[in-house]
């Protein structure tokens, strides 16, 4: 139960999978700034079923 080295294939896969963190965070915050923007637009409008029942 001593340390033991870390093999390449770990190594690797580290890399890979802080990749694809960085690019699914940037789809997040892709989707949310265009969210933002529509509504934030001066031509957003609800729905007319959900601006009838308000």
């Amino acid at each position: 139960m001593g340390l033991h080295k870390e093999h390449d294939l770990h190594k690797r896969r580290f890399g890979r999978n802080v990749g694809l963190g960085l690019v699914l965070g940037a789809f997040v915050v892709l989707v949310l700034a265009l969210t933002m923007v529509k509504v934030t637009s001066n031509g957003f409008q609800f729905p007319s079923e959900l601006a009838e029942q308000n």
